[in-house]
């Protein structure tokens, strides 16, 4: 049997925490697709129950353990039904990974930017210090000079418990 894979979340470097949820619609080999999550140092895998019979909505999710060793922010989840074949079909979505970018990393708030400010300005205001990094490294997806911000622009700012 054929494989479909539409993966609905996450998309693209979404910012993600330690469990990352994973939905879409699929059919697969036996039902079942391999979640692997790796940034080329470490890897973490699961499974995933999906339809095997037609088209199916699925939804699960790989926690991502506390002791990990990850080096870099970026991640990539891979989803492929390899259970009949080790070649298979599969998807690869690059995520940034919240844990990595700001420790105790619980979720993300989104902020407008207004005209006047600067990352450094944004994160006194948020976090109460100049370190614009994690703002800087959540928005990678839009920014890539952290002098260069423009008024309506939609940042996240990433949340920490600690």
């Amino acid at each position: 049997m054929s494989v479909t894979l539409d993966i609905q979340q996450p998309q693209p470097l979404d910012l993600v925490g330690s469990e990352i949820l994973i939905a879409g619609n699929a059919v697969a080999f036996e039902g079942s697709l391999t979640v692997r999550v790796s940034e080329g140092h470490d890897e973490f895998e699961s499974f995933i129950q999906v339809g095997s019979l037609g088209l199916r909505q699925f939804q699960g999710s790989i926690e991502i353990p506390e002791t990990n060793s990850f080096r870099l922010n970026r991640l990539f989840v891979t989803l492929a039904d390899d259970t009949g074949n080790e070649n298979g079909p599969s998807v690869v979505i690059p995520v940034l990974f919240g844990p990595r970018i700001l420790p105790g990393y619980s979720g993300w708030q989104p902020y407008t930017v207004r005209s006047g400010d600067t990352l450094t300005k944004i994160a006194r205001d948020q976090y109460g210090n100049t370190d614009f990094q994690p703002i800087f490294e959540a928005n990678q997806h839009i920014l890539s000079d952290p002098n260069l911000i423009f008024p309506g622009q939609v940042l996240r700012i990433p949340r920490s418990d600690i």
